[in-house]
């Protein structure tokens, strides 16, 4: 018969205390969060009052019927999504075939530090925002969807997280395939990415975080509100009582305010990541992990 060892009584007592932090650190993040949708679905008086708490009060969705009635909300929200798209891949594959190369030793790659130095460098010296917006102008690129997206196009952080990633993994596996006659590209496209799944998930959120989240590329280099990407579109979105003229918005509008309204655009524009971040969450702590320590 076997008897379980019970856990000396400060073990207990220490996990207690770490599951009450944890609990107290889960609550003081969901909180805010609650606040937030309530005040979304509260009335405009109950708002500015500050007598929304964790439930809404005088319950009414006036503010996402703004928000959803507008043609541009959709269309700038169709941009947000093009971005993400195009800029998640595009930095994907730059960021893996930068990292794989400089995972590799110096006697592999000859000219491995130069490009590393120069990586170190551009990440902590910028070009600053005035020299960055004066080539994008060149370029032709102003109110296309390219401003957005080219910019940031190499994420160094990402490849930095790849490179120490690609750098666990064993050589015999690449040693093998290439006495069985592999090109260095098909090692990366069978070997390493598949194995770099966790990494790659981690990174990947990365960039759909950043490219949905940013609001001021837009102001930069979009001149019409008609390009707008999302977060641009609802920071400079008020309400303006001048600008309506049917009767009914106006009846609508003795239950929005401002506050309301932003509580609404922050609702919204959330949704999308926590959406998207589920299918990830399982691979983004062993992402940030492996690689990190060194045998």
């Amino acid at each position: 018969m076997k008897y379980k060892k019970s856990k000396p009584l400060a073990s207990r007592v220490a996990d207690v205390c770490i599951w009450a932090i944890v609990l107290l650190m889960t609550l003081l993040c969901i909180l805010p969060l609650l606040n937030m949708v309530s005040i979304s679905f509260s009335d405009r008086i109950a708002a500015q009052a500050n007598q929304v708490g964790l439930f809404p009060v005088n319950f009414n969705i006036s503010s996402y019927q703004m928000l959803l009635e507008d043609r541009q909300f959709w269309r700038s929200f169709m941009i947000s999504v093009e971005r993400v798209v195009i800029g998640t891949g595009l930095n994907m594959v730059l960021a893996v075939l930068m990292a794989y190369p400089l995972s590799k030793h110096k006697r592999d790659f000859g000219a491995r530090n130069i490009y590393m130095n120069l990586l170190i460098f551009a990440m902590l010296f910028s070009g600053g925002m005035i020299p960055t917006f004066l080539v994008v102008k060149n370029l032709g690129l102003l109110d296309t969807i390219w401003a957005l997206i080219l910019p940031g196009a190499v994420p160094i952080f990402n490849v930095i997280l790849l490179m120490n990633f690609f750098k666990s993994i064993p050589n015999s596996l690449e040693e093998a395939a290439i006495m069985d006659g592999a090109s260095r590209f098909k090692i990366l496209l069978k070997i390493y990415l598949p194995i770099s799944l966790p990494a790659l998930a981690t990174v990947g959120l990365f960039s759909i975080v950043g490219h949905w989240n940013d609001y001021f590329s837009g102001v930069l280099y979009m001149n019409r509100a008609a390009n707008y990407p999302l977060q641009t579109y609802i920071q400079q979105l008020n309400i303006d009582v001048t600008k309506i003229t049917d009767v009914s918005q106006l009846k609508a509008l003795a239950s929005i305010s401002n506050q309301t309204l932003n509580a609404a655009k922050i609702v919204v524009s959330t949704i999308p990541v926590l959406l998207i971040y589920p299918f990830l969450q399982k691979y983004f702590t062993t992402g940030l992990v492996i690689g990190s320590v060194k045998e």
